[in-house]
């Protein structure tokens, strides 16, 4: 599960809790494959390549990252130690606008920053902000269009106001009830 593209070989590690398009592959939004390795956490990353194999490498792709407790290590060790390109895409923020695993402490580590940007579902600006369509509230929900829209913070803000007043007439309506 490499990559080799102009002298350069790849590995893409991604979460082995995310399974909605298979384990061995990332998907992207349009339906492209991508070979991954999914693991549990980055620190064995190199133990399941293999070692030689992991020295190869000159690029590790990181995919949702903010499912990785030990990202900060990895990122350090790969790129300061290992001399590896490490390029890292995640959440910096849950549904509530929380900081999301620990995308932001690697901030520092890295040579740059790209923030990207959806469209807006609702109006067509850029879109900031994530949506959850249900009403589940633990933080790690994972999934696509089925449960998460891209918001501009118009409608962010305006659709939690909603989502609060709905829950706090079914809390009064239960309890009277």
């Amino acid at each position: 599960m490499f990559l080799t593209n102009f002298c350069r070989s790849v590995a893409v590690i991604k979460s082995n809790k995310d399974t909605r398009y298979g384990l061995q592959s990332i998907v992207t939004h349009d339906g492209e494959k991508f070979p991954c390795w999914p693991i549990a956490d980055l620190s064995s990353f190199s133990q399941e390549i293999g070692h030689d194999a992991y020295e190869k490498l000159n690029v590790i792709g990181i995919d949702e990252a903010q499912f990785f407790d030990d990202l900060y290590d990895f990122c350090r060790k790969a790129a300061d130690c290992d001399g590896k390109t490490v390029i890292v895409a995640g959440l910096d923020g849950d549904y509530l606008r929380r900081r999301f695993g620990s995308v932001l402490d690697i901030i520092p580590l890295a040579d740059s920053v790209t923030k990207l940007t959806a469209r807006c579902e609702l109006c067509g600006k850029r879109a900031f902000f994530t949506l959850r369509r249900t009403e589940e509230r633990q933080t790690e929900l994972i999934g696509g269009a089925d449960l998460y829209m891209p918001v501009c913070r118009k409608h962010y803000v305006s659709g939690q106001v909603v989502r609060e007043a709905t829950s706090a007439f079914e809390y009064r309506k239960v309890q009277s009830g």
